[in-house]
Order: C-alpha cells, then sequence, then structure tokens
C-alpha cells in the first residue's frame, strides 16, 4: 500500500481566505477545525515562480512558494507537509511559518529512520497548529489524515 501526500495546512477560515486568489487552489476540511490544500499540479503551475522546486528541501514546494505561506502566516500558523510511504516505508518532510516567519522546520525523517521522540514531522508541525491527540494516536491520525491514501483524494 501506498500514501501519497503533498499538503498546505492551517486554520480552515484563514486557509480559505488566505487561498481564494488562487483558481487552483481546491481545499478540504480535516479534523480539529483545520482545512488541507493538496499541492495538486495544477496549483504548483499556478504559484511556482519560474523555479520548479524551492530550496527548503521539499519534493513539491513550488519555488518562491514559501514567501507565500510566510505572508498567509501572518493571521497564524500554516503548515506544509509531505509524505510518501510505500508498503509501511517511506519519508515525511514539514515546515510551519507564523507571524511571517519559518518557525519549524524544515524537518526531514527520512527512509528507515525511527520517529525521534517529538514525533514525526508532520505531527510536530500539526502540533504547531494546535492539534490535540488523545490517548493512543498522533496527531496526524487525531485530524484524519490517514483517511486518504492519495491527498488528490481529499478533494475528488
Amino acid at each position: 500500500m501506498s500514501y501519497d501526500l503533498r499538503a498546505v495546512i492551517a486554520d480552515g477560515e484563514a486557509l480559505h481566505s488566505a487561498a481564494g486568489d488562487l483558481s487552483a487552489a481546491r481545499l478540504a476540511p480535516i479534523g480539529q477545525g483545520l482545512s488541507l490544500m493538496p499541492m495538486t499540479n495544477a496549483l504548483f503551475d499556478s504559484v511556482a515562480e519560474g523555479s520548479d522546486v524551492g530550496t527548503l528541501g521539499f519534493w513539491r514546494l513550488p519555488g518562491g512558494f514559501d514567501k507565500t505561506l510566510a505572508a498567509w502566516s501572518a493571521g497564524g500558523p500554516v503548515a506544509y507537509v509531505e509524505a510518501e510511504y510505500f508498503g509501511g516505508v517511506g519519508e515525511q518532510r514539514a515546515a510551519v511559518w507564523n507571524g511571517g516567519s519559518l518557525v519549524l522546520g524544515p524537518l526531514h525523517l527520512e527512509e528507515g529512520e525511527p520517529f525521534p521522540p517529538a514525533g514525526s514531522p508532520i505531527s510536530q508541525a500539526l502540533r504547531r497548529l494546535g492539534v490535540v491527540a488523545g490517548a493512543g494516536e498522533d496527531e496526524f491520525s487525531a485530524v484524519g489524515l490517514d483517511l486518504h491514501r492519495d491527498g488528490e483524494a481529499w478533494i475528488a
């Protein structure tokens, strides 16, 4: 089984307002008042500023889009997350902007590395967005990111 996610995550109302000018943006509500905006090919193409990939080590964060995320974070934290797994083995990346600045990461968990005591990069990012995990779950499952195996399935 595979899992593939590349998305912006933030407060649902704030993300809807911030992404309102992006015709290629599609939002999906997830748990605890957050929304997810998958980095679809159409969105990537519409926001890339001449270069394919930015400098923060992500696979699909368009060049220059980190500045947009920083601007969006003026009103509250905004995360960009990536996860790719196949057969239970994979990688995660995450970063969080707040108040116009990068405040977490970029965090990278490479294939074969165990989760650090603070949790996976995506769980750490979600915690910065205010997600609270219940007993026996992490922040990733607390907001339901385990419900779809592909990022674009959120908007299908």
